[in-house]
């Protein structure tokens, strides 16, 4: 018997799909049928492999509202973010054209004897494993530049989102893609384990760091499959002054999308005394007004449901277990009155002092940290597994300096979100936060491998030294 997977809409429990699981058989054939699919795609002059990328580009502008819709019927997400969640796919086709190109094109140097040429390659069938929270743009930014790279892809979207992904196959298919090139296996851990158990030359994963934990031990012993692994963080932002000001910026790392981003802030570190104070009291007032709303109720929100219920009792298990260990309440974290059990208001807890996990809370749960000075405060910033993002607010020129130079993660920012990304720049972590080959613009560099060749046109002796 066939194990049916389903969706739902996290705010009205709606059922938003339903199809079958792949099982291990399945995610075999979706491989076999890519490496049929291979050689033809490989060949196709890489302008034909683009023109098919940018078709892509304009049935995602002609279904933007209906992918946005979706998107906020399955994660919960408000509309102004799917729809701007669909607005990046269609940039990621151009951004990842360029990237190709700069990062990854062909070359050549005249040379006494010829020339010097440097190409690059496809890797060939890449299996991609997508997260829920950018359902569509996350795995987007690995698929299209790979496409590009003449590699062909199996893709198992997250079991929590399978209809987006299926949306996306839809849209490929519409673009003209031929058959093979893209395959959609649906189901959770099981098929994920299938697939890269599976016959396959590239794994790119985004999602969690304890999954991408997994994926590392399960590829330990077959080096020749390249990884890429976009993982989460326990970010850090230290707010050093401008009390009014720095509130805007940390709501909006720490609790936009719900707080379900990899890069939102999770540390708040502030020091100790009058400034520290005022930082953290109007967080907390800022907070406490944000809007919170289903996806298609009318007005502006700030905030929707987490993903899930599932999602949202992990997360009241965490912060409860902080709260034992010691935390303070600043603001608590709690349900919605009228809403479903996904719903939960932004919270505060103040750690000052206590020992406490050093790990993600994947929710609007934000902690407090206050520190005598600078040089402390650095060293709780960089006092993590995890070194995704980071951030400084300060008009301080030296403290940015020393942030820059001393912080450990990917992305660094001052005086902006710690979510604040963008498509023409690498976006990715270090230690438990990824493996050192960042997405984003980068994502050129882990989806071919580079041929350096000495060519001569003609053939002709070459000296051999020594010789008799």
């Amino acid at each position: 018997m066939t194990e049916t997977l389903q969706s739902f809409d996290p705010a009205s429990g709606a059922l938003v799909w339903e199809g079958p699981v792949a099982d291990a058989a399945a995610c075999d054939r979706a491989i076999a049928t890519a490496r049929a699919a291979l050689p033809g795609w490989r060949v196709l002059a890489v302008e034909d492999r683009i023109g098919i990328v940018r078709r892509y580009a304009q049935v995602l502008a002609e279904r933007r509202v209906a992918l946005a819709t979706l998107i906020s019927r399955e994660t919960g997400k408000l509309l102004w973010e799917s729809d701007a969640e669909i607005g990046s796919m269609i940039a990621k086709v151009e951004v990842s054209i360029a990237a190709h190109a700069e990062r990854t094109g062909e070359r050549a140097n005249d040379m006494p004897f010829g020339r010097a040429v440097l190409r690059h390659r496809g890797h060939g069938v890449m299996a991609v494993l997508g997260p829920y929270n950018f359902p569509g743009h996350l795995p987007n930014g690995h698929i299209v530049p790979a496409l590009i790279a003449g590699n062909v892809v199996v893709f198992k979207p997250s079991e929590i989102a399978p209809a987006t992904g299926a949306a996306m196959d839809e849209a490929w298919a519409a673009a003209g893609l031929p058959d093979g090139v893209l395959s959609v296996v649906q189901g959770g851990r099981t098929t994920g384990e299938a697939l890269v158990a599976g016959d396959i030359d590239g794994l790119l994963f985004t999602g969690s760091a304890g999954a991408g934990a997994a994926l590392r031990r399960a590829l330990v012993d077959r080096p020749h499959v390249v990884m890429a692994l976009e993982l989460g963080g326990n970010n850090p932002l230290i707010a050093w002054d401008s009390p009014d000001e720095a509130a805007s910026i940390i709501v909006n790392s720490a609790f936009i999308t719900t707080g379900q981003r990899c890069s939102c802030a999770r540390r708040l570190i502030v020091p100790t005394g009058r400034t520290g104070d005022a930082i953290v009291e109007a967080v907390e007032a800022m907070a406490a007004r944000l809007p919170i709303a289903a996806w298609d109720e009318p007005g502006d929100a700030f905030m929707g449901p987490l993903v899930s219920d599932a999602a949202a009792a992990a997360a009241h298990q965490a912060v409860g277990k902080l709260i034992a260990q010691g935390a303070r309440i600043v603001r608590p974290f709690t349900g919605v009155d009228g809403r479903s059990a996904a719903f939960v208001t932004p919270a505060l807890l103040d750690v000052t002092g206590v020992d406490v996990p050093d790990t993600e809370i994947f929710a609007p749960a934000l902690t407090i940290i206050r520190v005598p000075d600078f040089d402390a405060a650095i060293c709780a910033a960089n006092a993590t597994a995890f070194g995704l993002s980071a951030g400084l607010i300060s008009s301080d020129e030296a403290l940015w300096t020393r942030v820059v130079e001393e912080s450990r993660a990917g992305v660094v920012n001052r005086n902006r979100p710690t979510t604040g990304a963008a498509g023409n720049m690498p976006f990715g972590g270090l230690g438990a936060s990824g493996n050192h080959r960042p997405s984003a613009y980068y994502a050129a560099d882990y989806c071919a491998y580079p041929i350096a060749s000495f060519e001569a046109g003609e053939v002709h002796a070459v000296p051999v030294t020594g010789l008799a």
